[in-house]
């Protein structure tokens, strides 16, 4: 083996392992991102979906309260007490349903050919026996079943999570449900939109060494003894590309840490300090376990910078953007000392969901920098609607910081930067204005963009 051949090979080889580590390690933290991320987002769908079905069904006792509590024997209050439970409705696949005890349909206002049946030996598609299933639950008091029923906007079978309680003088189970097939819609979603980040990355990663590759091999064949100078001074050059290739990949994965880690170590903390209080409160001794629990989660929340969430928050769903700016900054001001004031301006409409997604994340990360950084005792957050745009309008009274050497600060700026990237890929512009009198940081998105259709 010839010295130019040697070279080439010294610097082929420690090329190759370092991408190959580079992109294993890129595999696997992405890869236990997204599980992650997938796991907290059933959670949290699950927790929303429970909490709703428990409202509902507590809204329809109370409908009946009054004809139970006055009438617990007259089967003209019955009659009138299924006729308002099947009045009762939330949308096309929302209804609530009657049984008696022994598994006869009482009242079904979707399927009302069900009325009369006796239907306790009714099974779903994977053999659960699911009126015995509800009317089991029910006898315990209340409680949620999941099984497969007909979608009545489909027609189609589809897993549904079911709520009951049980009115024991009436010997009925009351109960409604809603269906879960949005969900598993949304984690398959999910996980395309994650493996395709994953290939993604993969393939930046294979272009980068087939360029490394193709760049080394050609410095090879001009390689001489003359010119070992050269030679060195090249592989010096693509060491150094090696370098900012891992500090991209660190950089992406740090936007991907701060998105989906971070809401978990804040419950952790949260927990943590909430143990701790209750035996302080109990004057109980706190096990130094759980001190060092703490600062762990504390030194963990100062690494995770930021967060690139690509799912749309749960209160976003629920409330829409106006109101969840208006819980967030309710927040806000009962977390601490910065008051802080949610004015809307114009008429509200519906804004697509990544619009709505990137702005309250905005608004969130402006609001963490203003506890973090700012020293202001006021914020003011101001969503407008107008013909042409939605802006968004996030400024306080704070110290102000400058903004230049933020952003060429490689340790900081990461917020600002991911601010900018989440408004620019909604087609919109941020302006961020600091000195002295407070810092205001304003997201515009024109009104094609941000307005659904």
């Amino acid at each position: 083996m010839n010295l130019r051949t040697k070279i080439v090979a010294l610097a082929v080889a420690p090329l190759l392992i370092a991408l190959m580590l580079v992109a294993f390690a890129v595999r696997h933290q992405e890869r236990d991102l997204a599980q992650r991320e997938r796991v907290l987002t059933e959670q949290t769908y699950m927790t929303q979906r429970r909490s709703e079905l428990r409202s509902y069904v507590d809204l329809a006792v109370s409908v009946v309260q009054p004809l139970y509590d006055a009438a617990p024997d007259d089967e003209a209050a019955r009659a009138e007490a299924l006729r308002r439970l099947a009045a009762l409705d939330y949308g096309d696949d929302g209804y609530f349903f009657v049984y008696d005890l022994q598994g006869r349909s009482l009242m079904h206002s979707r399927q009302p050919e069900l009325v009369g049946q006796q239907l306790w030996e009714l099974r779903d598609s994977q053999g659960r026996a699911t009126i015995q299933d509800l009317i089991a639950q029910a006898r315990r008091g209340s409680g949620f079943v999941e099984y497969q029923w007909r979608k009545p906007s489909s027609a189609q079978p589809a897993p549904k999570l079911g709520y009951v309680t049980v009115l024991p003088r009436w010997n009925w189970m009351v109960g409604t449900g809603l269906y879960l097939d949005d969900i598993d819609s949304a984690m398959e979603t999910l996980d395309q939109q994650m493996n395709a980040n994953l290939t993604t990355t993969m393939l930046w990663i294979a272009g980068i060494a087939a360029l490394c590759l193709a760049v080394v091999s050609a410095t090879g064949l001009l390689l001489n003894l003359s010119e070992h100078r050269v030679a060195e001074s090249k592989l010096r050059h693509l060491a150094r590309q090696v370098v900012q290739s891992q500090e991209d990949e660190r950089s992406h994965l740090a936007r991907e840490l701060h998105d989906g880690t971070s809401q978990l170590l804040v419950s952790a903390k949260l927990l943590v300090e909430s143990a701790v209080d209750a035996l302080e409160r109990s004057r109980e001794a706190v096990p130094p376990a759980l001190g060092k629990a703490l600062q762990r989660l504390n030194d963990s929340l100062s690494e995770v910078r930021r967060i690139s969430h690509r799912l749309r928050p749960a209160l976003l769903d629920t409330l829409g953007l106006p109101a969840a700016l208006e819980r967030l900054g309710a927040e806000f001001g009962e977390e601490g000392a910065v008051d802080a004031s949610v004015a809307i301006h114009g008429e509200p409409y519906e804004l697509a969901q990544e619009v709505k997604t990137a702005l309250f994340r905005v608004a969130q990360e402006a609001l963490t920098n203003v506890r973090k950084h700012s020293g202001a005792m006021q914020v003011r957050i101001a969503l407008t609607f107008s013909a042409a745009d939605v802006r968004l309008d996030i400024g306080d009274d704070g110290r102000g910081f400058d903004e230049e050497a933020a952003q060429a600060d490689p340790s900081g700026g990461i917020g600002l930067r991911n601010m900018r990237e989440r408004v620019a890929a909604i087609g919109g512009t941020l302006h961020v204005r600091s000195d002295n009198a407070g810092t205001s940081v304003v997201a515009d998105v024109p009104v094609r963009a941000g307005r659904t259709a």
